[in-house]
């Protein structure tokens, strides 16, 4: 009878004699992190154990306080902090950042990486103003690099599920979508002092509900809509909280027409619970996505054509590299996804800045934005 110490001698022989399949597989894509500002960054730091694929290289923040408080918070090693992203990058050499700044800092930060030919990816929306856009993505033409724009509601499966139907003909053509999203008010629900200063400036953030939510529902807008420019863009915001936010909108409500459908985007810091849900309205059916917290977000009610009523359906699980943002940067830099027409694509990413700046317009100036008739006369 073989004794337990030669089975394990035995064994631990053998392991040495296979390849090394972990070295056989592709290294972990090196990314860096620029900006500390963005409340969304914990939820990256909180996910990165279960994303070995990932290796995190730097974080670039010039707040030395702010710098300490992370240290603190996530005991990661203080020669990952640097108090700028020049000296951050040239000490690591990501091959992607992670931007986590301001909206308005992004083009900053993207344009330091992409000399670099480092690609980046941005929290949501892409940039505050048509010409920072534009210059984002004259800085990806030149440098050859992808800039991706991370919303989290780019990864419920409900939505990709009502996407489907539709493009399927599940529900016919698509003639109204009507999109919600916001919560009770950045400062009701607690977000860091580092957050709301700026989400609260109307330079920093573009606006205040208008953007910080209706960019959600743009953005599912020109997903579904192929990438068309609307015809026209009407919006209306509130300052229902002047109290607590001066120089901002906290609510509003964004319409587009297209030949034949319509969108409505409802963003708000008004909502009395959190919302993230869409109505999809087609010729013949109709599919509704149901949010109940960021971990469950495959259910939907459906009405197909010939049933009596609707019923709830649960969309199937996303496969990767759709899955989640980290599993999709990872793809488009190993050349296995091209980002094109998505949620998260530049091209996308670029109407909805139109989008949301023709909608900022209207709102401050009360008449409708002939959009697509602007962008075809080169304004």
């Amino acid at each position: 009878m073989t004794s337990p110490r030669l089975f394990f001698l035995a064994a631990l022989l053998l392991t040495s004699l296979r390849p090394n399949t972990a070295s056989a597989q592709q290294q972990p894509i090196r990314v860096a992190i620029v900006g500390l500002v963005h409340g969304h960054v914990q939820g990256f730091l909180g996910s990165l154990p279960s994303h070995p694929e990932v290796q995190l290289v730097g974080i670039a923040e010039p707040d030395a306080a702010l710098r300490e408080r992370y240290i603190a918070r996530t005991h990661l090693p203080a020669n990952l902090f640097f108090p700028t992203e020049a000296a951050m990058l040239q000490s690591t050499h990501p091959q992607a950042i992670l931007v986590y700044t301001s909206i308005a800092g992004h083009r900053a930060a993207i344009e330091q990486a992409a000399q670099l030919h480092i690609a980046a990816m941005v929290e949501k929306p892409l940039a505050t103003t048509v010409e920072d856009a534009l210059a984002i993505q004259q800085f990806s033409t030149k440098y050859n690099v992808p800039v991706l724009t991370n919303y989290e509601t780019t990864w419920y499966a409900n939505n990709t599920a009502a996407h489907t139907m539709l493009q399927d003909g599940a529900i016919g053509d698509l003639r109204k979508l009507v999109v919600h999203d916001g919560h009770r008010g950045p400062q009701e629900i607690g977000v860091g002092p580092e957050f709301l200063s700026w989400l609260t400036d109307p330079v920093q953030n573009g606006a205040g509900a208008l953007f910080d939510f209706g960019c959600y529902g743009v953005d599912l807008a020109t997903w579904f809509m192929h990438g068309e420019l609307p015809l026209t863009v009407s919006a209306v915001t509130l300052h229902i909280k002047p109290s607590i936010y001066p120089n901002v909108d906290d609510d509003s409500t964004i319409v587009l027409t297209y030949p034949h459908a319509q969108v409505i985007v409802q963003g708000s810091w008004n909502w009395p619970f959190d919302r993230k849900d869409m109505e999809v309205y087609g010729a013949k059916g109709y599919v509704d996505t149901v949010y109940l917290d960021t971990k469950r977000t495959d259910q939907m009610r459906v009405r197909l054509p010939g049933e009596a009523a609707e019923h709830l359906q649960t969309a199937p699980a996303l496969p990767a590299p759709q899955d989640n943002s980290l599993n999709y940067l990872v793809a488009v830099l190993n050349n296995t996804l091209q980002p094109r027409q998505d949620l998260t694509s530049l091209d996308t990413n670029i109407a909805v800045v139109r989008i949301l700046d023709a909608a900022r317009r209207s709102a401050k100036t009360n008449r409708t934005i002939h959009l697509s008739e602007e962008v075809r006369n080169g304004k």
